[in-house]
C-alpha cells in the first residue's frame, strides 16, 4: 500500500450548529451544506495537507503551555489541525478575531523553535486548532 495524500479530515462534533458557526462562520472555510444531511458541511479540493504527524501529547503540552504535562483543567485534544494563513501578521490578526468572537486562545501568536508562527485554541469539540504561518510553505523556488 502506498498512501498518496490525506483524502479527508473531519472533526467529529457533538454540536453541529456550534461547530458550523466556528469553522464556516468564524474561520470562513468554504463549507457547503450536504443536501441529504444539513448537519454535515464539507468542502472538496481545498488544497490538501502539507504535513501529517503523530504528535506526542507531552510535546503538544510543551508547545502550548511550556510544560511536558497537559494541564488537568484543559480538555485533552484527540487531534490537531493547523490552518495556514498568508503572513505572520495574519496569524496575529486571526487570533485577535477569534478572541473577539468569544474563542479563548491557549496562546497567542508566537514563534516555535523550528520557525513556525502559531496561535492556538481548542475548537468547540476539543480539537487543537492552530493558525499557522510556516515560512517554508511560502518560499518561492
Amino acid at each position: 500500500m502506498e498512501i498518496q495524500f490525506i483524502a479527508g479530515f473531519a472533526p467529529i462534533v457533538p454540536d453541529p450548529a456550534r461547530a458550523q458557526a466556528f469553522y464556516r462562520d468564524t474561520l470562513n472555510l468554504p463549507l457547503v451544506t450536504n443536501a441529504d444531511n444539513p448537519d454535515y458541511v464539507a468542502m472538496d479540493d481545498f488544497g490538501g495537507a502539507k504535513h501529517f504527524g503523530v504528535w506526542p501529547l507531552a510535546d503538544a503540552a510543551e508547545s502550548c503551555f511550556g510544560v511536558r504535562e497537559w494541564p488537568s483543567d484543559v480538555p485533552v485534544p484527540q487531534a490537531t489541525i493547523e490552518f495556514e494563513v498568508e503572513s505572520i501578521e495574519a496569524v496575529d490578526a486571526g487570533a485577535r478575531e477569534l478572541e473577539s468572537n468569544g474563542y479563548p486562545l491557549i496562546h497567542g501568536q508566537r514563534t516555535e523553535p523550528w520557525g513556525q508562527v502559531l496561535a492556538r485554541l481548542l475548537g468547540p469539540e476539543g480539537l487543537l486548532i492552530g493558525l499557522s504561518y510556516a515560512p517554508w510553505f511560502h518560499e518561492r523556488v
